[in-house]
């Protein structure tokens, strides 16, 4: 049995307060929204905290922090609060028909259990992952510590300077062809950027997020509701259930007509950061939508994916059939 460090445990009333806690602990404190991650990543050792902030209490207070707002009707945006747990999102009727490719990807997280407990807020800034990182203390002490966790080497290219961990938080491909944004709340006060900017191309420093940053809402435009949109989502993985995936696809079509207006494509899984496939999306951008267009516009991910030997499944493979399912999902945003 894998035991849990000693910590001190916080439970702030609000947001505001959890800030000035986070920014007055310093670098030994984490926040603690469902912990689905963050407890067992302490278990196993690979992250260290003296202090756990607990925003619990805080969702308890003020019910706005746990909210799906998205209405019945065309027209507002989309609202997750930071504590809106997985499993609201996806048993929304209003999510499924406004925004049912999102409702898709977050009912592909992991499993029940984890979605009951599991926050939008903490999907979104969930760990990269890595074969040689997320194993036992036992077993990395074995081989000696890689990169991200005490060591200096990146097991999966030694050579390399940097850690290639990889970013498989599942709602994020797809929040972010829906053009959505994240509100970040300080001590100092609140920001707003694109969810997209919230993420840097690094396995170790992989969220822009400053470390005195709590993430305050995420907010889905009502330009990118399915009846604007023609969206799509796949995930790839072993298993039907609990597994991370080793590949995910997102995309989002506004269509002039017959016509691609504009196309966002957003692989997960393959990097440390969410990569958008922007030559595809090129690809498809003036053009008719049609199984030609699709084949032409999949056939530019392959170039731009180098799956490594860091997650299930061979990378070779993963590399062939990244284009075949971009295609998929393509031909299912289409309706062809």
């Amino acid at each position: 049995m894998l035991r849990m460090p000693g910590f001190r445990l916080l439970q702030p009333e609000s947001l505001a307060e959890a800030a000035a806690m986070l920014a007055g602990e310093g670098e030994g404190a984490r926040l603690a929204a469902g912990g689905t991650d963050l407890f067992p990543n302490l278990k196993r050792r690979h992250q260290k905290a003296t202090t756990v902030i607990s925003l619990a209490r805080a969702a308890r207070r003020d019910p706005a922090l746990a909210a799906v707002s998205a209405g019945s009707a065309p027209g507002g945006d989309l609202h997750l609060g930071p504590m809106a747990r997985l499993s609201s999102i996806e048993a929304s009727e209003a999510v499924w028909m406004r925004f049912p490719a999102l409702a898709r990807a977050v009912a592909s997280i992991s499993s029940p259990v984890l979605r009951n407990m599991g926050t939008i807020g903490g999907n979104v800034c969930l760990d990269t992952r890595c074969t040689y990182y997320n194993q036992s203390e036992e077993w990395r002490r074995s081989i000696s510590y890689c990169m991200k966790a005490e060591g200096k080497v990146c097991w999966v290219a030694p050579s390399s300077p940097r850690c290639w961990a990889v970013q498989s938080a599942d709602s994020v491909p797809m929040l972010i062809a829906l053009a959505a944004r994240v509100r970040l709340l300080s001590a100092a006060g609140e920001r707003e950027i694109p969810l997209e900017a919230l993420y840097r191309d690094d396995g170790m420093n992989y969220l822009t997020r400053r470390p005195d940053e709590i993430v305050a809402g995420i907010d889905v435009p009502a330009a990118s509701e399915a009846s604007r949109l023609r969206t799509a989502f796949f995930k790839l993985r072993r298993r039907g259930s609990i597994d991370f995936g080793v590949l995910s696809v997102a995309v989002a079509l506004r269509m002039a007509g017959s016509t691609v207006e504009s196309a966002r494509i957003v692989l997960g899984s393959i990097a440390s950061f969410p990569a958008a496939a922007e030559a595809a999306a090129a690809e498809l951008a003036g053009k008719p939508l049609s199984e030609e267009s699709i084949r032409a516009a999949a056939a530019k991910t392959r170039s731009a994916t180098t799956p490594m030997d860091n997650t299930d499944l061979d990378p070779r493979w993963r590399g062939q059939v990244t284009p075949v399912y971009v295609e998929r999902t393509l031909r299912e945003a289409a309706g062809i």
